[in-house]
């Protein structure tokens, strides 16, 4: 079978190089002539595990390609993924203008029946829009085209794992037939068992909205937790550890810490809640958690402030940019907010990440911000060290040889990667979150 995937993003590379290792014939297709042509050469624009050499091997293979040129790859394939992106506009609403361009772009270029699947994550209604606009092309010229909605849960870092091996798989569509073209697609995870839900395109369209929307709330009520422990001297891990052993709460996403980002959680949010708003349904449970999020990382900064004093004429090494490890995505990262406060503030941000530096670059400038080769040049005359992700190679720092090279031995540790006692045993200052008085 052949495949087209419109959109060389984060989740059209890694499900048309995923669709390619299922056996696939698979042609991504972007409009963005530089990038294919670095594809073409092998270069991944964006950081994740293992994406490098499974795109490098389906291209070996035979099975992946890449082109500039819809018309062509469309009329070639009998299934086409959309997987454009849909950003906030900054009105609180996904921009769909993508999305619109790329399904009047296809209406004009089919030329047989086709099985549109959208993984783009749209609000509820757009899948149906999208069919109308298609098969109204599609109706002029005798041709039938059915849609089917089938959103995706790629976690950064993980992606590969996620698409290999998903928790579940979700196909949204009122065409039987177009539901049994992309369940045959999905054919190899029959084999592990991976639950399929089978729905209508609404309904897949919200699933996606609520279980992010859901995630987001328990990260934000940790938070508020954590907040409440530092004032009555608990401890957040202890309070999330057994909250977690609860089957019916569950211990992902129970880790405290400077709020969620992303490309999904905070654009998904605001679109769930505005959505709620326009129906005359408010999500009194989302606008709250999009707002405690956001006074979390003023609280952060506010943390880093109490401890130095001021902010003013002070060096600050900043360990971690991205908003979690594994990915070199800065979107929406708390990271963003936090450096450019202090930099309002009059500090100096000396900052260190392993794959996130040149992203950081574009959201953030300025005259008293500099980056740094590794974490012990971004710690050497800092007078206060913060941790924002927890990288791997971030936690097992040689924090005698930190302790020499630090203005002061202070240390904000935003993500509670050490061990406040054996930080406090090395003579350290150290702050984490939630983690008592």
């Amino acid at each position: 079978m052949h495949i087209t995937v419109i959109g060389t993003g984060y989740v059209g590379l890694v499900s048309g190089a995923g669709l390619a290792d299922f056996g696939l014939q698979v042609i991504c297709v972007d409009q963005d002539k530089d990038k294919i042509k670095r594809l073409k050469k092998g270069e991944i624009p964006f950081y994740e595990p293992g994406l490098e050499e499974l795109v490098a091997k389906n291209v070996k293979n035979g099975r992946l390609s890449f082109t500039t040129d819809m018309k062509t790859s469309v009329r070639q394939s009998l299934v086409i993924f959309i997987a454009v992106g849909t950003p906030d506009d900054g009105q609180g609403q996904p921009d769909l203008s993508q999305v619109e361009a790329v399904a009047r772009e296809l209406a004009e270029a089919i030329d047989d029946y086709k099985v549109i699947v959208i993984k783009s994550t749209v609000p509820v209604g757009t899948n149906r829009w999208i069919k109308e606009v298609i098969s109204a092309a599609g109706g002029k010229k005798g041709i039938k085209v059915d849609v089917v909605s089938n959103p995706e849960f790629l976690r950064e870092g993980a992606a590969i794992e996620d698409f290999m091996r998903p928790n579940r798989v979700v196909l949204g569509s009122d065409s039987a037939e177009a539901l049994a073209v992309v369940k045959d697609i999905y054919r190899p995870l029959y084999l592990i068992e991976t639950p399929f839900v089978i729905t209508g395109m609404e309904t897949a369209e919200l699933i996606k909205y609520a279980s992010n929307a859901f995630l987001a709330t328990k990260i934000s009520f940790i938070n508020e937790v954590a907040n409440l422990c530092e004032k009555v001297g608990a401890d957040v891990h202890h309070v999330a550890r057994a909250m977690g052993l609860d089957g019916r709460i569950g211990p992902k996403f129970l880790h405290p810490g400077p709020g969620y980002g992303g490309s999904c959680f905070p654009k998904d949010t605001l679109a769930l809640a505005h959505l709620g708003r326009k129906l005359g349904s408010p999500l009194s449970i989302v606008e709250a958690v999009i707002e405690v999020n956001r006074r979390q990382r003023a609280r952060m900064v506010n943390k880093i402030e109490t401890a130095l004093g001021s902010l003013k004429g002070k060096t600050v090494g900043v360990l971690g940019l991205t908003f979690k490890p594994n990915t070199s995505d800065v979107r929406e990262s708390p990271a963003i907010d936090i450096v450019r406060i202090l930099l309002e503030k009059g500090a100096k941000v000396k900052a260190y990440d392993p794959a996130g530096v040149d992203e950081f670059k574009k959201a953030v400038t300025g005259r008293n911000l500099s980056f740094c080769q590794d974490a012990y040049e971004a710690a050497k005359g800092a007078d206060a060290l913060v941790f924002l992700t927890e990288w791997n190679e971030l936690r097992n720092l040689d924090l005698k040889k930190l302790r020499k090279i630090i203005a002061q031995p202070l240390i904000l540790d935003l993500r509670n990667i050490y061990d406040s006692g054996k930080m406090r045993e090395l003579g350290y200052t150290y702050i984490g979150v939630g983690r008592g008085i």
